[in-house]
């Protein structure tokens, strides 16, 4: 499984961002990381999308779920039974929204490693683990325009990366149906749970892992936010404008 990791995520990644590092420079770590998670996004975009708009048509299916859980909510069974075929009748599937999140802790994960390994290495590159066709660049600078050292936490990358990613969430719920007060009795559907846990403990998860680790990590997972950001308002405009 390891070797399987490596020679899949591990690898390309790491090549990808010494490609980009090579490009910039004084071979600048920062800049690398940052085209190197512009490039990843474009490449996981159509699955974005797909995220994106299952969870837009999850919204405006608000109406129908909450008739189904009025109507069934004393036969838990039928309404799990009724929610699953309108689900499946307006094609949406509720856990769309959880691949992109395991999608980029995978390379989160991966651009920690890579950190490490460059860091261990005395900033430098291995060469052994380097594509015949990717130019080693040497020795990486860390250094972010003089402002934030890669190799240690940043409170500033972590806090915009945490209000990144909660404005992004807060996007979807803008214009939604609004909620019935809990007092009614009626218990939210497995998609409302979800997207209410995720808005919050999305940036709290982002906010720990940028006050304990390295700022590099801050850094693509505040580019990710952004790129997702805009990505989701162009998708959003266009299914209002429609």
């Amino acid at each position: 499984m390891n070797e399987f990791f490596t020679v899949l995520v591990y690898q390309p990644v790491y090549n990808l961002i010494v490609f980009f590092a090579d490009l910039f420079p004084v071979a600048n770590f920062s800049l690398a990381i940052i085209a190197a998670t512009v490039v990843i996004k474009l490449l996981f975009l159509s699955l974005s999308k797909q995220q994106i708009e299952s969870q837009k048509k999850l919204q405006d299916l608000q109406p129908k779920i909450k008739a189904i859980q009025e109507k069934y909510t004393d036969d838990k069974e039928r309404q799990s039974k009724e929610m699953m075929e309108l689900y499946k009748v307006n094609k949406v599937n509720p856990f769309m929204g959880c691949l992109p999140v395991i999608i980029q802790i995978v390379f989160l994960i991966t651009i920690y490693r890579v950190i490490t390994q460059i860091s261990t290495n005395s900033f430098g590159i291995d060469a052994g683990i380097l594509y015949p066709f990717v130019s080693n660049p040497g020795t990486l600078s860390f250094e972010f325009f003089g402002i934030a050292d890669l190799r240690v936490p940043s409170i500033a990358f972590a806090v915009l990366a945490a209000v990144g990613q909660f404005y992004q969430m807060k996007m979807l719920s803008q214009g939604k149906v609004k909620e019935k007060k809990e007092s009614d009795g009626k218990d939210p559907d497995f998609a409302t749970i979800m997207n209410k846990q995720m808005l919050y403990m999305g940036p709290i998860l982002t906010l720990f892992i940028g006050f304990r680790y390295s700022s590099a990590l801050s850094l693509y997972w505040l580019v990710s936010t952004i790129f997702s950001i805009v990505q989701q308002w162009f998708i959003l405009k266009k299914k209002k404008t429609e």
